[in-house]
């Protein structure tokens, strides 16, 4: 097959289609574009063009004598796919989607196991319990083992019956992609329990690092052994979540036997032919792939819609084709969308178990409130003010209801026995004369159930339909019901000839109080209408109200959270619950754990939500390559990663132009973060060549201004003083790098090919006309051109430098230097290109350390990179032994020079 074997198709109905055949590559190339410009950019939407030839018609939507009449049109599928080098296992998380061989007597361990799993899959995902490999039938009670992974957690779960679970988890740190995971069982210790330890490596081939500590349980154990086959992604129906084959691709595979034991089991997916239905494991084991499972070595480039096709033509007719642009699933999310409502507005017709329920966010000139629920009537107001009060977190703009005001509404008939009324409200004081603030209409014992406001309590009168007016419970005062936001709590339920009534109130954010009384001899009902007529009693009172709902059930937990606008969830949570409330596909790449509580959740987009998340937290937010889905890349999967493209100038692949920028296009030396909603905190650049001094002695002032959901004004500092970092980097940009794939060894091209935004990539040994330091860069996005013979990637890239920052430890992925630099530093004489030997005196903060495991350790010396091997002296100035010229400078320098850590350590947000 001719390079680079691409591939073009579309989704006709639910098949993929090739059309490679019509690409128009005489008159277009086909190329894909994705990413961001530049580090303070959102990403764009990713883009696909390429031209089809045409000639038939068929790829004319509206032609009925097309083939593909009625079956192809606005937001058709596309995608592009190359061949590489490796074959994989792709599951797509369906049931069916497994590849399994059946149980054998080496596969029934009993004691000791040791699991092995190598995977590139969503390790953050919450809403999907996700089994790597298990021997595991929960349907059956053949339960044995299984290696899973939930919510950024690895379990490794075991049964010594086939019906009782055991499990052992660990929280999983940031990791790549693709890696391997591995989980040993010491069914029993020696000190009367058993042990389960968690690693991750590179690959199945090690090294492993141990994550967390060893899981020690109480009890020795062991593992049943069952008749289930063993299955690369055993799917499990009976569980909560259910356990669905992991949504990815799969490499290797291994059960041992022991722990470092025998194998039993090793499928290798990147030694099975693509397209193989089953094939035979170094252990003997025949492996089926059923359903949706597949092996392939087609490197997906770009999945995408297509949402016009256009018709061009030549004058003479003989070329006709379609030049189709698709669009990742950006596009479509920003087209013509309104904000999304208030979190409580969203989230309370969620309750199963809602009878009715009126919002009142109403804007100004309103006359009655409606309710989203089908068959539910608007609520009849009078003399209430619309969209008066918009200090609620989780609300748009709620009424209030003066002295006069009314507002009523019916209720659909529902069961009898439980029923819950809810509604939020804010009450500015105790009224000097009591005021209705919820009244109930059931067709229990009590007709009516008031609540009052009062001057020294807060009390629940029960009025049957004679009448007969009942105190149900006095509560005693409290400042919290009045003055902020509450949520107002009616419960009834009736067993064994008694009813229980609860009235609670909810402080948002703080606390909860109230009573609970049980009434023998009366009956709940079931709740026909509800009503607020706080008559004179609220004087010069403000009472705001809103979000009223009645539901059957005494027990809800639907208006948690959302009544905070979900205040301090962190920025991974928010995105993924958004996107799940959205039915919109998400990947995080990073520990969701490490990213920022925000704000309340205001209405707005759900893109602009969504970027307002990525831009609290500082990562990539962008899209999944390989599928339609959006791909959120948290800035600490940025910090401090090893390369994955790693170039030298001097060897095949890298192609011209490679052409550096020293300008001002990044620099921001005054930087002012705004909680939005709170205060400020601002960090300023005062010295330095980039700092807000004039020229000569800095650059001037490039001030910036952001606002950020954040959910405490503490937050706002660090983060300003972080932007400031960024912003004050003092080399070279290099905008963009280009790589000729087809000119360049496999193994490189099948990195750069792997390459995502966020990635890092190196370039050694740089022209003598450049500086000789590796070139070090992060790949913020890419575009790359496909025509026959030629596959060419561009990436668009922002310097690395201030993503290398010191962590609490290291974590394996990189060597880290821990050394912090000295507040200044210069040679206290002169020295010329031979010398090896350096008298340093500090000018300004602790001496050099004289001993320790940061040695050796590269400084910069008036553009000499100068490595130190030994420091001696006690005072200043101290003595250096070095090795000269390690990037290849040699010069002399004058008393003076000033000296510096080639990489200092710079601690992380």
């Amino acid at each position: 097959m001719a390079f680079p074997d691409l591939r073009v198709e579309i989704q006709v109905g639910d098949t993929w289609t090739d059309v490679t055949g019509d690409t128009f590559t005489r008159r277009q190339q086909v190329s894909i574009s994705r990413g961001r410009r530049d580090e303070a950019a959102r990403s764009d939407p990713a883009r696909c063009q390429v031209g089809l030839n045409n000639k038939d018609g068929r790829y004319s939507p509206k032609n009925p004598r097309s083939p593909l009449y009625g079956l192809i049109g606005r937001n058709t599928p596309l995608r592009v796919t190359v061949a590489g080098q490796t074959p994989r296992l792709v599951l797509d998380g369906s049931l069916s989607g497994v590849v399994s061989t059946p149980d054998t007597a080496p596969l029934d361990i009993i004691g000791d196991i040791d699991l092995r799993a190598e995977v590139e899959i969503d390790w953050t995902a919450s809403d999907l319990n996700q089994v790597l490999i298990g021997k595991w039938d929960g349907a059956t009670n053949q339960r044995s083992y299984a290696l899973r992974v939930l919510d950024q957690q690895l379990l490794l779960s075991w049964s010594e019956n086939g019906v009782a679970v055991l499990v052992a988890a660990v929280t999983l740190p940031t990791l790549p992609d693709r890696c391997a995971l591995r989980a040993t069982l010491d069914a029993d210790n020696g000190t009367g329990g058993r042990t389960v330890t968690f690693y991750w490596a590179r690959s199945t081939a090690g090294p492993w690092t141990q994550i967390g500590n060893p899981v020690v349980q109480t009890t020795a154990t062991s593992i049943y052994s069952g008749t289930a086959p063993l299955l690369v992604g055993s799917p499990d129906a009976t569980t909560n979540p259910p356990r669905v084959p992991f949504t990815g691709s799969g490499y290797r595979f291994e059960v041992r036997s022991g722990i470092n034991g025998t194998v039993v089991a090793s499928p290798d997916f990147t030694a099975v032919t693509p397209g193989a239905a089953s094939f035979t494991d170094a252990t003997g084991h025949v492996w089926t792939l059923a359903g949706t499972a597949t092996v392939t070595n087609r490197l997906t480039r770009f999945v995408g819609e297509v949402s016009s096709w256009p018709s061009r033509w030549g004058v003479s007719g003989k070329d006709v084709w379609v030049p189709l642009e698709a669009s990742g699933i950006t596009r479509r999310l920003g087209q013509g969308v309104k904000p999304l409502a208030s979190t409580l507005r969203r989230r309370i017709p969620a309750e199963p178990a809602l009878l009715a329920y009126w919002p009142m966010e109403e804007e100004r000139e309103a006359t009655q409130a409606y309710s989203p629920m089908p068959g539910v009537q608007p609520m009849v107001v009078d003399g209430i003010e619309f969209a008066s009060d918009d200090t609620l977190a989780g609300s748009s703009a709620l009424p209030k209801v003066s002295t006069a005001g009314a507002i009523g509404a019916q209720v659909p008939v529902g069961p009898d026995g439980a029923w819950r009324v809810e509604c939020v409200y804010k009450l500015s004081d105790y009224p000097a004369v009591a005021a209705t603030i919820l009244e109930v209409r059931t067709t229990g014992t009590y007709a009516t159930l008031r609540i009052e406001a009062r001057p020294s309590n807060v009390r629940l009168y029960g009025i049957t339909s004679t009448g007969v007016s009942t105190i149900v419970m006095n509560i005693a005062p409290t400042a919290l019901f009045t003055g902020a936001w509450n949520r107002l709590q009616l419960r009834a339920s009736t067993s064994g000839g008694s009813t229980t009534f609860h009235c609670n109130w909810i402080t948002i954010g703080v606390q909860e109080r109230g009573l609970s009384t049980v009434v023998p001899g009366v009956t709940a009902g079931h709740v026909t209408s509800v009503q607020c007529a706080p008559g004179a009693g609220i004087d010069q009172r403000d009472l705001s109200m809103g979000h009223l709902a009645v539901m059957s059930v005494v027990q809800s937990t639907i208006y948690d959270l959302a009544d905070e606008g979900f205040a301090g969830e962190t920025a991974h949570a928010r995105m993924r619950r958004l996107c799940q409330e959205e039915g919109v596909p998400l990947v995080i790449s990073g520990a969701a754990q490490d990213t920022p509580a925000m704000g309340p959740q205001r209405p707005a987009t759900l893109l602009d939500l969504l970027g307002q998340a990525a831009d609290t937290d500082g990562g990539i937010l962008g899209e999944q390559r390989d599928r339609l889905a959006l791909r959120y890349r948290t800035r600490t999967s940025l910090y401090s990663q090893p390369p994955a493209l790693a170039l030298d100038y001097q060897g095949p692949g890298l192609a011209p132009p490679l052409e550096p920028q020293d300008d001002d296009a990044e620099v921001r030396n005054d930087v002012t973060v705004q909680r939005i909603g709170g205060s400020a905190a601002r960090a300023v650049l005062e010295a330095g060549p980039l700092s807000v001094q004039p020229p000569p002695a800095g650059v001037g002032l490039y001030d910036e201004s952001v606002s950020l959901s954040l959910a405490a004004d503490d937050q706002a500092e660090p983060i300003a003083w972080w932007r400031l970092w960024m912003g004050t980097q003092d080399e070279l940009r290099y905008p963009s790098v280009r790589v000729d794939v087809a000119k360049a060894p496999a193994l490189l091209a099948g990195a750069a090919a792997a390459v995502v935004e966020g990635d890092r990539l190196t370039i050694a040994n740089p022209p003598p006309w450049l500086p000789p330091e590796t070139i070090d860069e992060i790949a913020q996005g890419y575009a790359e051109s496909f025509l026959p013979g030629r596959w060419d990637i561009t990436y668009t890239c922002t310097p690395a430098r201030p993503w290398a920052v010191a962590l609490a430890a290291d974590d394996a992925l990189t060597g880290i230097v821990y050394l912090a630099d000295t507040d200044g530093s210069q040679l206290s004489s002169p020295v010329n290109e031979a010398a090896t030997t350096l008298l340093v005196a500090v000018t300004a903060g602790p001496l050099w350390p004289t001993g320790g495991a940061y040695l050796p350790v590269d400084v910069m010396l008036g553009g000499e990179r100068v490595a130190i091997t030994a420091v001696s002296g006690t005072s200043s100035p101290q003595t250096f032994t070095v090795v000269r010229s390690v990037n290849g400078i040699t010069k002399s320098h004058a008393a003076g020079t000033a000296l510096s850590l080639a990489a200092p350590a710079i601690a992380a947000l």
